[in-house]
């Protein structure tokens, strides 16, 4: 190997160097794979003209910018900061940028879904689609709402639970702070210095807000009863992890970013239980949260979560479910004796 760019290498090349270091990742490689695309992704992205606008959030951003968790995280999250999204809706609305007033947040919503749909199609896709061509990756890229899907012709047959893909999905009501500028890297990079492989610098939101973002979705979660999507375990993972970490102790004492999460989701994001009636966010961030589900959901998650070691996108040395669970059980209930 040399000193060129990893995606300049031969085809046999590649796939040799990742299966090469398989062991030492402990990674399969086509999950290596796609975590460089995820990278060369975020470069791109962040390198566009509205690059400065966006904020990296969601499970992807706790494992590639903050090292906060160790599964692998194939997807990016990612906000528009709603004050330069649609500067004129939101210039008296405060610092939170939010809408005084549930007819408003009507308005808003009705305004910004349909330009962000434009906006992720007419200039997002382009920028990618121009992007990755400059740097020498052949993408196919297509636009469905507010998602970018990025595939790419795999260097490994067997996928499995894994697409040879990443989506790219957009949002554009909130301001995603706080936030901070993070260097991300592939996981490959420092088992191959002979080799350069993508990085990006993006505006990372802060772990402590994610927290209460993936604790409050999980509470609607467990109230409204439904399942929705594969892949959901992870959110559970992802509290063990943070509280791993340290990060949950921090989020649960800062109480004032805990209420205006909830008074942010309470105004874009409502939702009703399984009885029909309003999910109450501000009661689930001050005595209230549930984060373990009832039975079916709790069975179903579980084999979700079998199905996510089995594919390698978890560590070896992860927990058992119910062992995560536990764990859970215990964040639960140190959130609402605060």
């Amino acid at each position: 190997m040399d000193s060129r760019g990893f995606q300049r290498l031969s085809r046999h090349d590649r796939r040799e160097l990742l299966d090469s270091i398989v062991g030492a990742t402990q990674l399969p490689p086509e999950l290596l794979e796609k975590d460089i695309w995820v990278v060369q992704t975020l470069s791109v992205l962040f390198q566009a003209p509205f690059g400065a606008d966006l904020v990296f959030k969601g499970g992807t951003s706790l494992s590639k910018a903050h090292q906060a968790i160790r599964r692998f995280s194939e997807d990016v999250d990612v906000t528009y900061d709603i004050r330069r999204f649609v500067p004129g809706l939101v210039d008296d609305a405060g610092e939170e940028a939010l809408p005084p007033t549930r007819s408003q947040e009507q308005r808003w919503t009705r305004i910004i879904r349909p330009r962000l749909v434009e906006w992720a199609r007419d200039e997002a896709l382009p920028a990618l689609a121009e992007g990755m061509t400059k740097d020498g990756w052949a993408a196919k890229l297509r636009a469905e709402g507010d998602r970018i899907y990025l595939g790419y012709d795999p260097l490994f047959g067997d996928y499995g639970f894994v697409r040879p893909e990443v989506i790219v999905e957009f949002g554009a009501r909130s301001t995603g702070e706080p936030r901070e500028r993070r260097l991300i890297e592939c996981d490959a990079a420092r088992f191959v210095p002979a080799v350069s492989f993508p990085t990006a610098r993006p505006s990372v939101m802060l772990v402590e807000r994610t927290f209460w973002e993936k604790a409050t979705a999980i509470h609607v979660f467990c109230r409204r009863a439904r399942h929705r999507g594969n892949r959901l375990s992870r959110h559970w993972h992802d509290l063990v992890r943070l509280d791993d970490g340290g990060y949950v102790e921090k989020a649960l004492a800062d109480r004032e970013l805990a209420r205006a999460v909830a008074h942010h989701k309470a105004i874009f994001f409502r939702e009703k239980d399984v009885e029909g009636d309003w999910i109450d966010y501000m009661a689930a961030v001050t005595g209230h949260l549930q984060l373990i589900p009832d039975r079916p959901l709790y069975d179903i998650l579980a084999e979700d979560y079998r199905q996510m070691q089995r594919s390698g996108m978890l560590p070896e040395d992860a927990e058992s479910f119910e062992d995560m669970m536990n764990r859970c059980a215990g964040i639960e209930t140190r959130a609402n004796e605060r």
